[in-house]
């Protein structure tokens, strides 16, 4: 799978970590930024990680901040991304498998490079189950995004 990995400088460490990690699971990652420890703006890169799976170069994001909360909340702006703020495995799975979440949202400042690993596995081996009431509700998200002007 291809997955595009970016951070804010609080995540920036932990980005290069689990770039790493994914690489030696047989992943292909898309670095695009931070590319360093400098003080820099989340939203900047909730963009260009968000313009990477929406426009197809990468399959899912991981996306790390300094809480995950700010990142969160930019990246779920742009139309197409459903991201999620995850500190426990089953809500990395199950964001997939019921909400079809295509990016991880991870907070450096919370959680430690294992369990960011723990968290990444999760995310990358779990699936959209196409349940009914899983892709009815999904729907229904898709219908917010262009009722409120993210189409």
């Amino acid at each position: 799978m291809k997955i595009a990995i970016a951070s804010d400088h609080a995540g920036f460490v932990l980005k290069n970590a689990i770039g790493e990690f994914l690489r030696g699971l047989g992943h292909e990652t898309l670095d695009v930024g931070a590319y360093n420890d400098q003080p820099s703006d989340y939203p900047d890169f909730a963009e260009t990680l968000g313009k990477a799976v929406i426009e197809g170069r990468s399959e899912r994001g991981v996306f790390i901040c300094g809480s995950g909360v700010g990142a969160s909340v930019a990246a779920n702006i742009l139309p197409g991304i459903r991201a999620g703020l995850c500190h426990d495995t089953y809500s990395a799975h199950q964001g997939v498998e019921d909400d079809d979440m295509n990016v991880l949202v991870l907070g450096a400042r919370v959680i430690g490079a294992k369990l960011a690993e723990e968290l990444v596995t999760a995310f990358v081996n779990a699936k959209f189950s196409h349940k009914e009431r899983h892709v009815r509700r999904l729907a229904k998200v898709q219908a917010l995004e262009v009722k409120y002007g993210r189409d």
